[in-house]
């Protein structure tokens, strides 16, 4: 039984990290620089830290095989946002730069769908 639990939540943490994967190269191939990737404090995580020109991009990758319980997007929920938003702060203040700031989602779905929502919240 707990041999099974794990192997479930392996395959689950394999395919975050594929989503999170799949929605770095997208950003690339979009313009963006790679600045960190799972940034941990306290207060939360952040999935990708990114450079759109001068801005910082916090990317917060969703991913949902259906939509049965609801889509990759809304599953970004103002909770959710609060503790992006408070990690942000504790990342920030490690930084010496001051620059323009943005938060970004990129869901992803079970048929492949890549949906990118700049200034999403």
């Amino acid at each position: 039984m707990i041999f099974t639990q794990l192997k479930a939540k392996a395959a689950h943490l394999i395919r975050g990290e594929s989503a999170e994967e799949q929605a770095h190269k997208f950003l690339i191939d979009k313009g963006l620089k790679p600045v960190c990737r799972n940034y941990r404090c306290k207060l939360g995580e952040l999935d990708l830290i990114m450079m759109d020109n001068q801005t910082l991009v916090i990317v917060e990758v969703r991913y949902r095989k259906t939509d049965k319980y609801g889509s990759a997007v809304e599953s970004v929920t103002r909770a959710k946002q609060s503790r992006i938003i408070a990690a942000t702060h504790i990342y920030l203040s490690s930084q010496k730069a001051d620059r323009p700031l943005r938060f970004d989602v990129v869901a992803i779905s079970g048929n492949g769908n890549l949906e990118w929502i700049q200034n999403a919240f």
